[in-house]
């Protein structure tokens, strides 16, 4: 649609997964993609983006930074920015993911909806989608780590603000504030915020490689940490969830960052034997 009115360059801010998908779409329709990622961001990331034939620039200490970075790019007549979470149509996106589920569980509803929050455009997605398909009874449960924990910072303070710091391992949940949709959402559905630390990230990392053979990043870790650390059971004790509880979606997303090496890194680095 971008491209018919003219635009000759895309420009998108990552940590890593949305420029991915940015640079996959973009040379699919053979055009030029520019993705600015932080200083954070791993070689193997920057080469998958390289290899789909994008333009990498690696700038600034978090993804923020980067993300003001992008924003200056596309001063260039042409160019036009493509937001990594904030905007309608990945919203609308992600709000497929839902409809699938509908159409797999016919009249079976989920028991909750577990999902990593970074930025918040799968979380405004999922519950877009579910308006959409009649479970606005159900909750969502957002997982984030400590210390890339916009979400919960904006819950507890009661609007969205920005955090000082990134200073988790799972730096593809790395956005210092939650967009506004996806705050606005948890006025409109319930949502269940819960934060775990990193080595409950990893060592979820961890176990569902050993449970299912496919191997995720820590910002995924975070979702997962709910069933693994149990704080579904917890909810369910203190009544947040049901007892009995039907089936729980985990939505299980992000697997690009990471690596046999990197996992023994973040092992090392948070004491866990």
């Amino acid at each position: 649609m971008l491209a018919k009115k003219g635009c000759t360059r895309f420009v998108c801010s990552s940590g890593g997964n949305a420029g991915l998908a940015a640079a996959y779409a973009c040379r699919r329709l053979a055009l030029p993609a520019t993705i600015v990622v932080p200083q954070t961001t791993g070689a193997d990331i920057v080469q998958k983006l390289q290899d789909l034939g994008a333009d990498v620039v690696v700038t600034g200490k978090v993804w923020d930074d980067a993300d003001a970075h992008a924003h200056q790019l596309t001063e260039t007549p042409g160019s036009v920015y493509i937001s990594p979470f904030n905007h309608p149509l990945v919203w609308e996106g992600h709000a497929s993911l839902v409809c699938e589920l509908k159409a797999s569980l016919g009249s079976q509803k989920p028991g909750a909806l577990v999902v990593s929050v970074g930025g918040g455009g799968l979380l405004a997605g999922l519950a877009e989608g579910m308006k959409k398909v009649g479970w606005s009874d159900i909750p969502i449960i957002a997982m984030e780590t400590k210390g890339a924990h916009c979400l919960n910072a904006a819950l507890e303070a009661g609007k969205p603000i920005s955090l000082p710091d990134i200073t988790s391992v799972a730096k593809c949940l790395g956005a210092k504030t939650v967009c506004d949709r996806a705050y606005e959402c948890t006025r409109e559905h319930k949502v269940i915020s819960i934060t775990v630390d990193d080595r409950e990230a990893i060592r979820a990392v961890e176990m569902f490689l050993d449970d299912e053979l496919m191997f995720v990043e820590p910002a995924c870790g975070a979702a997962l940490a709910a069933v693994y650390s149990g704080h579904i059971q917890r909810l369910q004790q203190e009544g947040s969830l049901k007892t009995p509880l039907d089936p729980i979606v985990m939505v299980v997303c992000g697997g690009s960052g990471i690596s046999i090496s990197q996992l023994q890194h973040f092992k090392s680095q948070l004491n866990i034997n």
